[in-house]
């Protein structure tokens, strides 16, 4: 899978615009989050300003920056603090084209315990092939020394120690801090953002009924994962694809 080329000015209106929409779901209050999207063809990454309120931004607002060294490339805009760590993100998982960092309630609620979000049904299998991870906690130094990049690393080491497949299972939540989620685009990333609240709610409210609840089947996860994805998903109409509840 490779990521659709774009032209730059494209790509600023679809990540002004993801900026806008996460707030819009309700995943984001004040300015706690941000969204960014690649162009590898140019080796380019646009990303929210950082501390910029929403309603001051603009598709010109959007900052641009070199996916090779993080080196902002326009603009006098400094790119979210976050930065860094959506670079180590695209330099890791190479069919990432977007992605979505926010502070939404119930995935933090999930980061703060240090829990994985556990797969108790087809609404989370549907998305996600299994639960969501939690990194492990950053040391001391690497929270002194280049935080951004050290999360992104961390991020990086939890799917490769877990043998993690990042498109598979297209987000994590940072131990202690909140959720990242991704896609091969912008838009899948937005979706894929979503869904990861959605779930973590439901998980949570799973585990206030029964705190021993079981994780689905993985027959069933399988089944609904891969009915949606790969070479032999069968949902949605022929060249058309498929897009929320696998009913």
């Amino acid at each position: 899978m490779s990521v659709a080329p774009h032209t730059i000015e494209q790509l600023r209106e679809q990540v002004y615009r993801a900026n806008l929409r996460i707030v819009e779901v309700g995943l984001v209050l004040l300015t706690w989050g941000n969204a960014s999207a690649v162009d590898r063809q140019s080796g380019t990454m646009l990303i929210k300003p950082s501390g910029v309120d929403y309603a001051d931004l603009g598709p010109h607002t959007m900052v641009q920056v070199a996916l090779a060294d993080g080196s902002v490339a326009d603009g006098g805009l400094r790119p979210s603090s976050d930065t860094e760590t959506h670079l180590e993100i695209y330099r890791a998982f190479p069919n990432v084209g977007g992605i979505i960092h926010t502070h939404s309630h119930y995935a933090v609620c999930f980061a703060q315990a240090e829990q994985p979000i556990p797969c108790f049904g087809t609404t989370h299998a549907d998305h996600f092939h299994g639960s969501i991870p939690v990194t492990r906690r950053l040391s001391t130094a690497e929270i002194t020394e280049a935080y951004e990049r050290h999360t992104g690393r961390v991020i990086v080491e939890c799917f490769e120690s877990g043998g993690i497949d990042p498109d598979a299972v297209p987000g994590v939540i940072v131990a202690h801090h909140g959720p990242f989620a991704w896609g091969a685009s912008i838009q899948k990333a937005v979706e894929n953002a979503i869904v990861l609240e959605e779930v973590a709610r439901m998980g949570y409210h799973t585990r206030s009924i029964s705190p021993l609840a079981d994780e689905a089947p993985q027959e069933l996860v399988d089944k609904h994962y891969l009915r949606k994805h790969g070479a032999g998903a069968y949902y949605g109409q022929t060249g058309r694809g498929g897009s929320g509840r696998t009913n």
